[in-house]
């Protein structure tokens, strides 16, 4: 009789085991972790409010109990399944702000290579300006040059020919022969430029008296080429020489030297 007693009362104390275990209070933490949603961590139920949850006590419920019914399921999983809905949550709106993240980094590197094509085309630009002042440059200098060149050439006069007009002794008409000589000398001069026309009076005799005679033939000589021919008074240089120690050929002429520079060529 002692031993069946003694029977029952382990398997009793077999049978409420589990539950104490089930129910035992764990020890609480010394400090809540961190979650993703930035919530508290799942608490867990150190005991519940009724160990039999609405069932009536009994040795059958004792047996039965230590199994989770889909009741005690569903109440004690409902606080995972309303976590669960926001790691969605969260992980939805994460997903949107990377999203808005990437469209803004993808806008500024199209705006960013925009703005270096635009740079590449005002470099380009600003490289055709250099190399057009370059070239406007370089002809201003030939040009400058060449204006030096036709400078630097308006006194270098060369003597291009030279006429000879014979007077009668005390005369100053002009002879046909004459006229004829000053006509061809004044056809070179046509439609030219850069030219000096020098006339040079001879006259026989001495002293101031020659040189007055000479200044005469040589002004009738000018008249000439003035009236006839419309040679301009700036480019005829008139001299009377008189009787010219170091002449050696006597007698009253006129010397017509036609003399030219070299800046019409130049400027061609």
């Amino acid at each position: 009789m002692k031993t069946h007693i003694a029977i029952v009362l382990l398997l009793c104390a077999a049978l409420l085991l589990p539950a104490f275990a089930q129910h035992a209070t764990p020890s609480s933490p010394a400090s809540q972790p961190e979650t993703a949603t930035g919530k508290a961590p799942l608490p867990v139920q150190s005991k519940p409010d009724n160990f039999w949850d609405g069932d009536d006590p009994g040795l059958v419920w004792l047996v039965l109990h230590p199994y989770a019914s889909k009741k005690y399921v569903r109440r004690n999983t409902q606080i995972i399944q309303d976590r669960l809905n926001e790691l969605d949550q969260l992980t939805s709106a994460n997903t949107k702000s990377i999203q808005d993240v990437d469209a803004r980094a993808q806008q500024g590197l199209q705006l960013a290579s925009t703005r270096t094509n635009l740079a590449d085309q005002h470099t380009t630009e600003a490289t055709n300006q250099a190399q057009l002042a370059h070239q406007a440059a370089t002809t201003t200098a030939t040009h400058a040059a060449a204006v030096e060149t036709v400078v630097s050439n308006l006194d270098q006069y060369s003597s291009a020919s030279q006429t000879e007009i014979r007077f009668r002794p005390g005369q100053t008409v002009l002879s046909k022969q004459a006229k004829d000589a000053l006509d061809t000398l004044a056809a070179q001069l046509k439609n030219e430029r850069g030219y000096i026309v020098e006339v040079q009076g001879f006259s026989s005799g001495h002293g101031q008296t020659a040189i007055l005679n000479s200044r005469k033939v040589a002004d009738s000589v000018v008249r000439y080429l003035m009236l006839n021919h419309e040679i301009p008074s700036y480019r005829i240089y008139v001299i009377g020489m008189g009787n010219t120690p170091a002449d050696k050929r006597a007698g009253t002429r006129v010397e017509i030297s036609l003399l030219k520079n070299q800046v019409e060529q130049a400027a061609k």
